[in-house]
């Protein structure tokens, strides 16, 4: 059955207040977490391993929900689920305002989690694509620009408030932000949703999309790319260190990740017109390789350093958009959310595993050298995936 009927451009105005509800939730949940760690650790007298613990049981309550938001969602309930979130995420940080124990810490994030996977970028992604489905890459891209901003304007923000308030009190402040702020926006703005699509004749049901080649070689991609973006992080630093570089390009080279990551998304909302979209998508997920074969060949010459940083940036900005997409334009759009949802577990596990699989990888006499091998491999087996998926598109 074709796509309902819409208007060929997004409404800008709905689109711009969630990407104002994407900032505050992105900041308040997700960026939170590493300047909590001191605080609480210290308090409740955890390691580094148990504290961390926290937020990895975050990322699986996140992962093992997103199935059933993504079908809450194609049914038609997008009001009730992002503002049921953005509630309890207000209710999950005013726990943690307020734990003295271990088990509380965890059961906060748990619920943190959960409210993760109904207020961050799938669930708003699903809900564009079924309101807009004529121009949902566009509303995607400019739903990406304050949601990239997050990082920095909450982790100054959460850092100063932590500072004067105490960490307790500061929790109660970005409660107030998704009690205020994005319950009331969620419960405005996503007022009259679509309704579920009606089965037709030629409908497919979701079941069989999840089998579908199209859908298993976007799973192999996503799960791909987001294995190598998870992992790079909390290592950059020492992988740069142990490279050589001097220590303000130790410094400056993550440093400037984030606000490439922004111009990559400028890049394809200004000039994607230019050029036909299916090719973009073929070769964005191409930085990613060429930005690891050149910190393989020679990370500890600045030039090549900053092709990474270029590359990594430019394409981890990107990447958002395409894997945002990808199943709306290469697997069906009537169960959109519900596709989505079902890659949720799995890719949970990817994020949570790979950081830790890289450090495995490392040796003393090698350093990050075979991980990051082994992620080049990743990544280029992850770009043929989706030019796979292209290939055997059911639209």
């Amino acid at each position: 059955m074709p796509p309902p009927a819409a208007s060929p451009a997004h409404d800008r105005r709905l689109v711009g207040w969630l990407s104002l509800a994407q900032l505050v939730s992105w900041g308040t949940l997700f960026y939170t977490f590493a300047l909590l760690l001191g605080p609480v650790e210290s308090e409740l007298g955890l390691s580094r391993a148990e504290s961390s613990l926290a937020f990895s049981l975050a990322l699986l309550a996140e992962g093992l929900c997103a199935f059933i938001v993504g079908r809450w969602i194609d049914r038609g309930h997008e009001r009730a689920v992002m503002t049921g979130g953005s509630l309890l995420a207000a209710g999950a940080l005013l726990l943690h305002g307020a734990v003295h124990a271990p088990w509380s810490f965890y059961a906060a994030w748990i619920a943190i989690g959960v409210a993760m996977s109904a207020t961050l970028y799938t669930p708003v992604f699903a809900v564009v694509t079924r309101r807009f489905p004529d121009d949902f890459r566009r509303a995607i891209i400019t739903l990406t620009f304050l949601g990239g901003l997050a990082s920095t304007v909450f982790i100054p923000l959460t850092a100063w408030l932590i500072s004067h308030l105490g960490w307790r009190h500061a929790l109660w402040v970005l409660a107030a932000l998704n009690l205020l702020v994005c319950a009331p926006m969620h419960a405005v703005l996503l007022r009259g949703a679509p309704g579920p699509v009606a089965a037709g004749p030629h409908s497919s049901s979701p079941s069989s999309l999840l089998r579908s080649a199209p859908y298993l070689l976007i799973g192999v991609f996503s799960i791909g790319m987001l294995a190598i973006t998870a992992a790079l992080p909390p290592h950059m630093i020492s992988l740069l260190r142990e490279s050589g570089l001097p220590q303000a390009w130790v410094i400056t080279i993550p440093a400037s990740i984030g606000v490439l990551q922004v111009a990559g998304r400028l890049l394809l909302f200004f000039f994607e017109h230019r050029f036909d979209l299916h090719v973009a998508n073929r070769v964005i997920p191409w930085l990613i390789p060429l930005g690891l074969a050149a910190l393989l060949a020679g990370a500890s010459h600045p030039v090549a350093a900053l092709f990474f940083v270029l590359m990594y940036g430019l394409g981890n900005g990107m990447l958002t958009i395409v894997k945002g997409t990808a199943i709306a334009q290469y697997v069906n759009r009537e169960h959109v959310a519900s596709l989505n949802g079902a890659m949720g577990p799995p890719l949970a596990v990817a994020r949570a595993l790979s950081p830790l699989m890289l450090g495995v990888l490392w040796t003393p006499a090698a350093g990050y050298r075979w991980g990051v091998a082994v992620m080049l491999v990743g990544g280029i087996v992850a770009a043929l995936a989706l030019w796979g998926a292209q290939r055997r598109s059911l639209l």
